[in-house]
């Protein structure tokens, strides 16, 4: 993982008067004592783009003006998978992360870390889990008419590439592990190419992913076809690690909430459009479907 740090004194002065802070960055009490606040604010995202590098590119300039209109310096690491995001925030080896929706409820579960908003892709908070297959794909009606064939999920800790089908399907008693000729733990990208190059009959992704590998170049338009479609999922949450200043993350809420889709074509990867306010009950069907399947215990 590689880190960036953005030196930001120019506009300290102006954004920590406006936050309650003295020009050291210490948040002024009510007797007019100082309660230390963090000057570095460590940021995190999980794996969004096939390498840490492409992700780690594509963020930065969001974490870049975060930290600006926030008037401190930052560090951003970028995880290899999404597990390492929830774990790096329950230890608080990060101060905020942008995180799938199943990483927020582990990280949840594990510390009580805090969902304070959610990101809009093309307008909507919400994406959906699916399933592709190559273009002559017998399966019409997955899973009904697919078992026996070769299927890749993505890693344990992925929304849409484990989690949500997998409870799919035992909501149906299936078990896909022996329904399937299974196998885990690829990452999303690699899903759609396994299947592209005809290494696997089936692979689980999300529609966010598909599109962008398609848009990119990455992968073909027709070398993959979709089977099979989730109901609509919280999107990306960010979320914050316990005991963060509260003032601190009321900005934050507020900065996030505020960004209009001008603005954030400027910072933000492309489709993605803002955010609205969460809270940890915006992700009650993903935490539902966790402890449906045993994962919070």
């Amino acid at each position: 993982m590689q880190l960036r740090r953005l030196a930001l004194a120019g506009l300290a002065v102006l954004t920590l008067a406006a936050c309650g802070t003295t020009a050291t960055g210490d948040r002024a009490g009510p007797d007019g004592s100082s309660e230390a606040r963090p000057q570095t604010l460590r940021f995190g995202v999980g794996p969004l783009l096939p390498t840490t590098e492409d992700t780690e590119a594509a963020w930065q300039p969001f974490f870049a003006w975060l930290a600006g209109s926030l008037g401190v310096d930052y560090e951003l690491d970028a995880t290899t998978d999404w597990a390492g995001i929830a774990v790096a925030l329950a230890n608080e080896q990060v101060d905020l992360a942008w995180m799938g929706p199943f990483g927020y409820v582990l990280a949840n579960n594990r510390s009580r870390a805090e969902a304070i908003a959610t990101v809009k892709y093309d307008g909507k908070p919400t994406y959906h889990a699916i399933v592709v297959g190559p273009p002559d794909s017998p399966v019409r009606n997955w899973p009904d008419d697919a078992q026996g064939l070769s299927m890749s999920f993505a890693e344990q800790a992925s929304t849409s590439g484990w989690l949500v089908p997998t409870f799919f399907l035992t909501q149906r008693g299936i078990d896909p592990t022996t329904y399937f000729e299974y196998r885990e733990g690829a990452a999303h990208p690699a899903n759609e190419i396994a299947v592209a190059n005809g290494q696997v009959d089936l692979a689980t992704d999300f529609d966010r992913n598909r599109n962008s590998m398609i848009e990119s170049g990455t992968l073909p338009p027709d070398a993959t076809k979709i089977v099979w479609t989730s109901d609509p999922l919280p999107n990306d949450a960010i979320a914050v690690r316990p005991g963060l200043d509260p003032e601190l993350v009321r900005r934050i809420r507020e900065l996030l909430v505020g960004i209009t889709p001008e603005q954030a074509r400027e910072f933000m990867p492309p489709h993605y459009t803002g955010f609205v306010a969460a809270t940890d009950d915006s992700y009650r069907t993903i935490k539902d479907a966790a402890n449906s399947l045993g994962k919070l215990s």
